[in-house]
């Protein structure tokens, strides 16, 4: 893509009332627009990046069996009401809408309770099970008070998993699952390292749920870490859970996160709410044993941003980076030969960000870095003549100059 066919520009200041980092990075890099308090529009750049952070997200769940398809945000009263759900008093986050003729409808904040009714079609023996499916969908929820940006929003995309057994094993063994596939989409994403699998309140359901929290100042929880044992409690179930894990509190550490993700084993409770039931072998009805997966895949984004980023702008991580590569023209022997360089790469599959437009070379610099493309690479009439082509790590801001020859073959391997 050329930057002077982007719609979007660069901005120098973000809106006076945005304060989240990492939505002021992104509005003023062109990836999202504000609309209001906890919505946002993703931009032709920002997509992109919401589109690799899916396929990383699809490719570990499809490798762990599941289908995916895609439901409806509007979804039925009757459903919820089965689980008590429905009431404000219990689910305070609902956006609830009227049909012409009166019937009242919700805006999809999660997908259990539907799911579990779509179910009802297609399960009737234990031959038709295990299953497990996923979606990426646009969820609504009614925050009070919607902050820290795109990490905490109103309207967001979001990945949910359900996944059906016949039996408890089946169950646990799938959870451990999902777990392992989780801890490797957040190693593609880049944040695996300071990922952790927390043990979190499990509600009505277990007394225990999983939620993956990745350290972050922005944050908006706590959670009590060892590092050693590689284990993570969340702040709200520090007493159970020192004593389940027979860890002294004293041995743990402090620090604040953002959830990127959490697991439920609901057991059987919904399946029985909710009259869903399978014939097993002994030719008896049984109920099933639900999981509940999701990860939130705009606030993943945010939580990049927010800490893959300096003083210049974001730092994107290769996988998930709008482009591999910032491809600068400076003079007019430069440009020509840019354009022959953006053709091949572009040719050959490396996903390039030209920027070919008539400005100073400190403003496309400048605009390299803020919107955080992995590599720059510059090429200007004094590269020609010196045959010296500058190839810029936006990671740790080192330049090298490298033959055409050279420079070509390294941005090869980027495909």
């Amino acid at each position: 893509m050329r930057v002077s066919k982007l719609f979007t520009k660069t901005l120098k200041n973000a809106p006076a009332d945005e304060v989240a980092k990492n939505a002021q990075l992104l509005i003023r890099a062109g990836y999202v627009y504000k609309e209001m308090a906890g919505v946002y529009a993703y931009l032709p750049l920002g997509l992109r990046v919401i589109e690799k952070i899916k396929q990383i997200v699809r490719e570990e769940m499809n490798g762990i069996d599941s289908n995916e398809l895609i439901m409806t945000t509007l979804q039925r009263k009757e459903i919820w009401e089965k689980t008590t759900r429905w009431d404000d008093e219990i689910v305070d986050v609902w956006f609830k809408t009227r049909l012409k003729d009166d019937t009242e409808l919700g805006l999809g904040w999660s997908h259990e309770e539907p799911i579990v009714e779509m179910m009802k079609q297609y399960v009737s023996s234990y031959k038709d099970l295990p299953i497990s499916l996923y979606q990426f969908q646009t969820k609504m929820r009614n925050e009070l008070r919607a902050k820290s940006g795109i990490m905490r929003g109103r309207e967001f995309v979001m990945k949910d998993m359900y996944s059906f057994h016949a039996s408890k094993e089946d169950m646990d063994a799938y959870y451990e699952q999902a777990i392992e596939a989780y801890k490797r989409v957040y190693d593609r994403l880049g944040i695996g390292n300071d990922t952790y699998v927390t043990f979190a309140s499990g509600g009505a359901f277990t007394k225990f749920s999983h939620e993956f929290q990745t350290i972050c100042d922005a944050g908006e929880d706590i959670i009590y870490l060892h590092r050693e044992k590689n284990v993570a409690v969340n702040e709200e179930v520090i007493d159970d859970a020192v004593k389940e894990l027979g860890i002294a509190r004293e041995e743990l550490e402090k620090v604040k996160t953002a959830e990127v993700g959490n697991i439920f084993n609901f057991g059987t409770q919904k399946t029985d709410e909710m009259d869903l039931y399978f014939t097993g072998e002994d030719g008896k009805q049984h109920s099933l044993y639900i999981g509940s997966y999701g990860i939130g895949i705009t606030r993943v984004m945010g939580v990049v941003a927010e800490k893959m980023s300096d003083e210049k702008g974001l730092v994107w991580p290769e996988n998930i980076a709008p482009f591999k590569v910032y491809l600068v023209s400076i003079g007019e022997k430069g440009s020509t030969k840019a354009d022959e360089l953006y053709k091949e790469l572009t040719d050959k599959g490396v996903e390039v960000l030209y920027d070919d437009r008539d400005e100073r070379p400190g403003t496309k610099f400048a605009d390299a870095e803020l919107t955080g493309i992995p590599y720059r690479v510059t090429v200007s009439d004094r590269a020609i003549e010196s045959n010296e082509y500058e190839l810029t790590n936006r990671g740790d801001g080192s330049t090298a100059k490298l033959p055409i020859d050279d420079l070509r073959a390294k941005l090869l391997e980027l495909v």
